[in-house]
């Protein structure tokens, strides 16, 4: 596995949640360079989960903890800043170890230790976590997480998530979505799984092409275009429902729809005066302002976390190029000079960089990223052909869609390319959309 890289957090975590809060904030506009300078990431062990109730349990229930653990080890393997440390049976049998103690596990390499004790009871579970200090050994942490039996998946993930808020000052990701498209027949489909790829569901079944997909900011519907109507357009299915409605009728296609932060707009690419040009409209649909007026085209608009301007892919210099602007339409500036072909940009949350797609020297296209001043192009990728980036909810992981093994999947890595992981294992999946923490 690739070793993992964040800037050190010791010093924030000794000091507590608070000043951890504070400081953390510092880090995220130098989390980039500093994770490529070669910051390791923070070691944490996590004990297997251990039944302490009053009452037999089954054979079922035994599955579920042991499931449970390995959930809460993978999200935190998967984080940006931990690396896990898995434990060794080779270790503990050439020191005759009896018990994985603090001192145990920081002698395996752990600065942090996850203990997981668990109550089962007819229809419910309950888990207390604690979070040691192997070099003090001594208590950092804890916390209780309650669910029924049968959300025993979301119980891990909250686990996950409350560990990285009392270590980070962050929240933690893991009870996000991720929606996507993919290929059934000749159809393509939306999908929506959570962030690791289980419990993967199909929402459309429309029996036409489907593209685009993003999630509105409250998880109450899935922006998409779809050839449902005939011509391309703007639709969105209700995720309690699952009815889909058009939103807005234009003449030409609707393409690339960006919700901004606020929830209040979309900014979409309309070919409705003859060329593709980007618009701003409301949630019905209704246009609010044409942002562009070139005789190029423009399209994959994206905006940024403050909602003040918008970057976006414009061939209007010759070749496809990115380009940002403000969110009115105003003070257009040309951000990339290097790359051919360059396209599908994403914003990183800090508000400082752009993810986009770019076309290299060997010809491939493949995921690379760009200070707002035009400087420091860094590629992330090197294998497959790469497209449809999207960062997660902290910003500090990106999903994308990769041709690396054959026919198109979905796969993650963190921001500065490292830890690049396969999320789908069925063919033709792509447009993948990172969805916000639910609230």
């Amino acid at each position: 596995m690739l070793r993992k890289f964040l800037p050190c957090l010791v010093i924030l975590i000794i000091g507590g949640a608070s000043s951890a809060n504070a400081q953390w904030n510092d880090l995220r506009n130098v989390y980039f360079d500093t994770l490529r300078a070669g910051f390791s990431a923070t070691p944490i062990g996590v004990d297997q989960m251990k039944y302490t109730g009053n009452q037999y349990i089954n054979a079922d229930d035994s599955v579920i903890m042991r499931y449970a653990t390995r959930i809460v080890q993978f999200d935190l393997d998967f984080y940006a800043d931990f690396e896990l440390i898995p434990l060794d049976s080779f270790y503990i049998q050439t020191y005759e170890i009896r018990e994985m103690d603090e001192l145990a596990w920081k002698r395996l390499g752990a600065d942090w230790l996850v203990r997981l004790e668990a109550e089962l009871m007819s229809n419910t579970m309950r888990v207390r976590w604690r979070i040691y200090d192997t070099g003090r050994k001594q208590q950092f942490a804890r916390g209780t997480v309650e669910r029924p039996k049968t959300e025993w998946r979301d119980l891990a993930h909250q686990i996950s998530n409350e560990i990285v808020h009392r270590l980070t000052g962050e929240p933690g990701i893991f009870l996000s979505k991720i929606c996507y498209i993919r290929k059934i027949g000749d159809a393509k489909e939306v999908f929506m799984s959570d962030y690791d790829g289980a419990r993967e569901k199909q929402l459309t079944k429309t029996g036409t092409i489907n593209l685009s997909p993003t999630f509105a900011p409250d998880y109450s519907a899935i922006y998409f275009t779809s050839y449902l109507s005939g011509d391309p357009q703007l639709h969105k299915i209700d995720l309690r429902t699952l009815k889909i409605s058009q939103v807005g009728k234009f003449p030409g296609l609707v393409a690339a729809p960006a919700i901004s932060p606020d929830g209040n707009k979309i900014a979409c690419v309309l070919t409705r005066d003859g060329n593709a040009e980007i618009y701003v409209l409301d949630m019905k649909g209704h246009i609010i302002k044409r942002l562009t007026k070139n005789w190029a085209i423009d399209s994959a608009p994206t905006w940024s976390p403050d909602g003040r301007s918008l970057a976006f892919s414009s061939d209007r210099s010759g070749s496809p190029q990115i380009y940002i602007m403000d969110s009115d339409g105003l003070t257009v500036k040309r951000l990339t000079y290097q790359g051919g072909y360059n396209d599908s940009p994403i914003w990183a949350y800090s508000g400082d960089r752009i993810t986009f797609v770019s076309r290299t020297k060997s010809g491939r296209f493949d995921l690379a990223s760009i200070r707002l001043d035009g400087t420091d192009y860094r590629v992330m990728t090197e294998v497959g052909m790469n497209e449809n980036p999207h960062f997660s909810p902290d910003g500090k992981h990106i999903v994308f869609a990769s041709t690396r093994l054959g026919p198109s999947d979905l796969y993650t890595m963190d921001i500065t390319g490292q830890n690049q992981r396969r999320m789908t294992r069925k063919e033709d999946a792509s447009n993948p959309f990172w969805g916000p923490n639910p609230e």
